[in-house]
C-alpha cells in the first residue's frame, strides 16, 4: 500500500512539472513538438541527471514508459487547451510545490540507496526536483528561475539537508518520505504565500 501510494505521488509530480514545462513551451509559442519536449524535459528531466550522475542505467525514465507517455500525454493536453491552465496558476503552483517535495525525497534516498555521502544525497535530491526545470529554461534561452532569486532550490536543499540529519534515526522509508516531502512542499508553499526570496545581486554597473 505504502509504495503504491508513493508511486502514485511519484506519478503525480511527473505530470506535473510536465504541465509547467508545457506552458513554458506554450508562453514562446512552440509548436506541439516543442511544448511536448518542455513537457517530457521537466517531467522527468531532473530523475534522468540524477540516474547519470549516480550511474543507474538505463535511467529510470527509460525502464518505466509510464513517465514518459505522462509526460507526452500532459503536452498534448495542454498545447491544446492552454487557455484554459493558463487561470488555474495557484493550482499549478500548488501541485508544483508537491511535485518539488516528492522528488526531493525520492532523489535524497536514490543517493542513500547509492551509499553516497551526505553531500552527494542533497545533490541527488537537488537534481531531481530542479534539474527538469533548470533543463527547459536553458532550453527556451532564459536564465534558470532557480538561479535567480525564487525560493525554490533552497526549499529542496534543505529536505536534503533534513534528510541526512534524520538518518541517525533509521526511520522506516515511508515515514521518511513523508517529513522530507511535507517539510520541502510546506516551505515552498510558505514562500508563495509571504513572497519570499533570495537576495538577488544589484545592477551596478562594473
Amino acid at each position: 500500500m505504502e509504495s503504491l501510494l508513493i508511486f502514485i505521488l511519484d506519478l503525480f509530480g511527473t505530470a506535473v512539472f510536465a504541465v509547467t514545462g508545457a506552458v513554458k513551451g506554450v508562453r514562446h509559442k512552440l509548436d506541439i513538438f516543442g511544448v511536448t519536449v518542455l513537457a517530457c524535459c521537466v517531467g522527468v528531466g531532473g530523475g534522468m541527471v540524477r540516474d547519470c550522475i549516480v550511474g543507474a542505467a538505463p535511467v529510470a525514465a527509460l525502464r518505466n514508459e509510464q513517465y514518459i507517455l505522462i509526460c507526452i500525454a500532459t503536452g498534448i493536453a495542454v498545447f491544446y487547451t492552454a487557455k484554459y491552465w493558463m487561470r488555474y496558476r495557484d493550482i499549478i503552483q500548488f501541485g508544483d510545490a508537491v511535485g518539488l517535495g516528492v522528488f526531493t525525497a525520492l532523489g535524497a534516498q536514490k543517493g542513500f540507496a547509492c551509499e553516497l555521502s551526505f553531500t552527494g544525497i542533497v545533490l541527488c535530491g537537488v537534481f531531481t526536483a530542479i534539474g527538469g526545470g533548470i533543463i527547459r529554461d536553458v532550453l527556451v534561452g532564459t536564465v534558470p528561475a532557480v538561479l535567480k532569486s525564487d525560493f525554490y532550490a533552497t526549499a529542496s536543499l534543505i529536505g536534503g539537508i533534513l534528510f541526512c540529519l534524520l538518518l541517525p534515526l533509521k526511520l522506516p522509508f515511508f515515514p521518511m518520505f513523508l517529513i522530507i516531502a511535507g517539510t520541502v512542499t510546506g516551505i515552498r508553499l510558505l514562500a508563495i504565500h509571504f513572497r519570499i526570496q533570495l537576495p538577488a545581486a544589484g545592477h551596478a554597473k562594473p
